[in-house]
């Protein structure tokens, strides 16, 4: 059981933490290695091992960040305080900076947009009108999109092709997510877990974070509890007439079983009127991943509607556009 474990650390560690968290790179190689941590977290239910919600929770209750030496001492000898985090704790991670690679899909639709995130968090991904963007063309200039109302309180940096820049924030009208467990940002320690799922190194994530739940905060958006695939189908129905109905979700499905995600797919390929707009792993849909001529090299696949159309960086810091076969 610990050799299946042991890959994943190790996958996590190459595939998606090098060269993004030396600590995360470092701490999930030494899991990998370690028999002792690996017998502690083959102990978990099957969907409580991943790194992601290991490391937060350890560091949620005090884990030091360095080493993996020194973390490990430390999570050996306050194991029994850390499991009842991970039990309660979901891997929520908010990024607003998301919505760089989702703009450029939004802005080829017709306006205006009601927006449906499955696996919303807190909803910070519903606001993609109330943020400021800064996208560096390769080989060329930078361009800057503010909202109608002016610059935002965040601004969010991504390198994307020419031929994908958008050149207009669309007008959302309508924004509504589901998911297990809403997260209040005015919950001040909800707001600290999400905090502590920014990867160590993360500080401009951390201060983005923060000045997004700001802007949720002042008009929070409709959160739903439960099973996104009981809720979405409600929320769709609730959409204004007139706007345009994406559902979109980033790096959610791969927490589902392979038949739940089988019964999403069927369930949004059923909407005609929806435009579904997945960000996920590679692999997590396997239809998708098989018309993707690249590597992904740690890279989700943005699709519209199960066309893959982009490759993009897991915290919304790069685009670029795919061609499929």
């Amino acid at each position: 059981m610990t050799h299946g474990i042991a890959d994943g650390y190790r996958r996590f560690a190459e595939s998606e933490a090098a060269g993004v968290s030396q600590t995360y790179f470092d701490w999930a190689m030494g899991v990998a290695e370690d028999q002792a941590v690996l017998g502690l977290i083959g102990a978990l239910p099957m969907f409580k091992r991943q790194p992601n919600l290991v490391f937060a929770a350890a560091r949620f209750v005090g884990a030091p960040v360095g080493g993996y030496a020194e973390f490990r001492d430390w999570l050996i000898e306050h194991w029994e305080v850390v499991v009842p985090v991970i039990m309660s704790r979901s891997t929520q991670t908010n990024e607003a900076a998301r919505c760089a690679v989702l703009l450029p899909l939004l802005a080829e639709l017709d306006e205006p947009l009601a927006l449906i995130e499955a696996g919303a968090s807190a909803g910070l991904v519903l606001y993609p009108d109330r943020y400021s963007y800064r996208y560096t063309v390769d080989g060329g200039p930078t361009a800057v999109l503010h909202p109608a109302d002016g610059p935002s309180l965040v601004e969010i940096p991504c390198t994307i092709d020419a031929p994908s820049l958008p050149t207009s924030i669309p007008r959302i009208a309508w924004r509504a997510g589901a998911d297990l467990n809403p997260i209040d940002v005015a919950d001040a320690d909800q707001l600290a877990w999400l905090e502590t799922l920014v990867w160590p190194e993360h500080a401009e994530r951390r201060e983005r974070l923060h000045r997004a739940a700001e802007i949720v905060a002042s008009d929070p958006p409709q959160l739903v509890a439960g099973d996104i695939i009981d809720r979405i189908p409600e929320l769709v129905a609730q959409a204004p007439a007139d706007c345009r109905v994406v559902v979109f979700h980033s790096a959610v499905l791969v927490y589902l079983t392979e038949e739940r995600r089988n019964v999403f797919v069927d369930l949004m390929r059923s909407m005609d009127d929806v435009t579904w707009i997945s960000n996920e792993g590679a692999g997590v849909l396997p239809f998708i991943t098989e018309k993707v001529d690249a590597e992904t090299r740690g890279r989700t696949i943005l699709a519209r509607d199960g066309e893959p159309i982009a490759l993009v960086g897991p915290h919304g810091q790069s685009f670029r556009r795919l061609r499929t076969r």
